[in-house]
């Protein structure tokens, strides 16, 4: 069992009021079953109201937050731990070492930016770990359309497209992550493209 996550998120909560909820349901969901979460450490948006979630119900919760982000006054004050890191580039590294899957919430392009590149991870074996996308009121609709288009015109195989899990609710998304093949296939082998 997988048991530690981590979770992508944006650092505003969006314009649609329901993506609040999602991120305090994960939070909520996690600690209530014993997970451990790893986030980006900051107090603002659905990150920090995903940290709250998660404390309000006891549950760990390890923030990795840039020095230069933290200088801002961005940095969560109440978490289990907080770890201060140089870069960008450390931030992740640090994120992905810790974790044992990888969930997204809304978000902008640093969420997606994030996200895109521990699935690349995985895809080139570097890691073996699950991805998923908490599709909170359809937000990740038009990336899913994307995704199977790229599958269509040959730049990713049904088997690399099927290392990434779309579910609309924390319980879903959980249990999918836990059930994903996240064996190495090279991108070039396409003779598991049929199990995507």
């Amino acid at each position: 069992m997988r048991r530690t996550v981590c979770v992508f998120s944006g650092a505003t909560s969006g314009n649609r009021a329901e993506y609040s909820p999602a991120a305090i349901e994960l939070g909520e969901y996690l600690a209530k079953n014993s997970f451990r979460l790893v986030y980006g450490g900051a107090n603002t948006g659905l990150m920090g109201q995903l940290a709250d979630a998660a404390l309000r119900r006891d549950g760990e919760v390890i923030g990795v937050l840039p020095e230069k982000l933290a200088s801002l006054e961005l940095a969560h004050a109440g978490l289990s731990e907080l770890k201060i890191v140089e870069s960008m580039h450390e931030r992740k590294q640090r994120m992905a070492a810790l974790s044992d899957s990888f969930i997204a919430l809304p978000g902008g392009i640093g969420t997606l930016e994030e996200i895109f590149e521990v699935w690349t991870w995985t895809q080139l074996g570097i890691h073996s770990k699950p991805i998923g996308f908490l599709n909170a009121s359809g937000f990740f609709d038009g990336l899913e359309v994307f995704l199977d288009h790229l599958v269509i015109e040959g730049f990713l195989t049904p088997f690399h497209r099927s290392l990434a899990c779309f579910e609309p609710d924390p319980q879903s998304l959980v249990h999918a992550l836990q059930e994903v093949d996240t064996r190495y296939v090279p991108k070039w082998d396409t003779s598991h493209d049929a199990l995507g």
